[in-house]
């Protein structure tokens, strides 16, 4: 059976603070680029490079490792992201739990640009995304990972959404309370066909970059939270030419500033690492994976 909390000290990672960090956010360089003394800290993985280095800083007094989801300069499109080695190497600097900012599309006219969802569903209709380490396929180091099934009735950490939901009431950001978001394959954007399909079935936003990410978070028993910020009405959704990046963008970062602190305060909304008695801490309690977890 696998010590889920084993590492924790992140001991056996080169160039990482003491104590590392317990607390990993997944975004993008605008929301530690501020950040005074940060660490940046390159982590091989038996999966790869990530997208970037770890930037290990510290956050009203927790310390946070923060990692640009698609590199610096954004050059990783979301269907190249190598999400097994990103969390795998958050896990190995001794987080145990993620905070996961995403720009998404809204399926419902009143999900607007603008509007923060803390979703408590998931929907995957991706197509070709490495989306386990227990696969029974032995790695380049010799490891071979047994066949697993974990539980994913409920993909977000229920102690991070309540942390993320307060942190934005406290920044007076009515945050939407639940919903599902769908991520698709990407890098294109839906057809109208495709997004009056996912209204249609009632979720509620639509991403890219959401799984596997939280599915992998759940077998290195890591707490996964997503805060997910609408930048655009889905092409579905609405009357006009659909969705463009250059909109996205912009939206995003009129928002930035705002997320950011959402984002910090919830940080020091997350239980301690030792308090954490969630189904994630425990999703890896009884299984033998045949890997050893960092």
């Amino acid at each position: 059976m696998v010590n889920a909390e084993a590492g924790a000290e992140a001991g056996n990672v080169a160039g990482v603070p003491a104590g590392g960090a317990d607390i990993g956010v997944i975004g993008g360089s605008g929301l530690y680029s501020f950040l005074k003394d940060v660490t940046e800290v390159r982590v091989d993985t038996p999966y790869g490079q990530p997208s970037d280095s770890l930037f290990l800083g510290e956050v009203a007094g927790r310390r946070v490792a923060f990692l640009p989801r698609h590199g610096r300069g954004h050059h990783v499109p979301p269907h190249r992201i190598n999400y097994r080695a990103n969390l795998w190497a958050l896990r190995s600097v001794g987080v145990r739990q993620v905070l996961a900012p995403c720009a998404v599309g809204g399926l419902r006219p009143e999900y607007g640009p603008g509007t923060l969802l803390v979703p408590d569903q998931l929907v995957e209709r991706t197509k070709a995304r490495t989306q386990t380490y227990y696969d029974g396929v032995t790695r380049a180091d010799g490891v071979e990972p047994k066949v697993a099934h974990l539980g994913f009735a409920d993909p977000y950490c229920p102690h991070g959404r309540k942390a993320a939901l307060a942190a934005a009431r406290g920044r007076d950001w009515d945050a939407v309370d639940g919903g599902t978001l769908v991520v698709v394959e990407g890098p294109r954007f839906s057809t109208r066909a495709e997004s009056r399909f996912h209204a249609a079935m009632g979720w509620s936003v639509v991403g890219m970059t959401g799984h596997p990410e939280a599915v992998l978070a759940r077998e290195l028993a890591l707490c996964y939270t997503t805060l997910t910020l609408v930048t655009d009405l889905d092409a579905g959704a609405e009357a006009g030419e659909g969705v463009s990046h250059e909109d996205v963008l912009k939206v995003f970062a009129a928002n930035v500033d705002r997320l950011r602190s959402v984002l910090f305060d919830a940080v020091t909304g997350l239980p301690k690492t030792a308090d954490r008695d969630c189904a994630c801490a425990h999703a890896l309690d009884g299984i033998d994976t045949g890997v050893e977890l960092p």
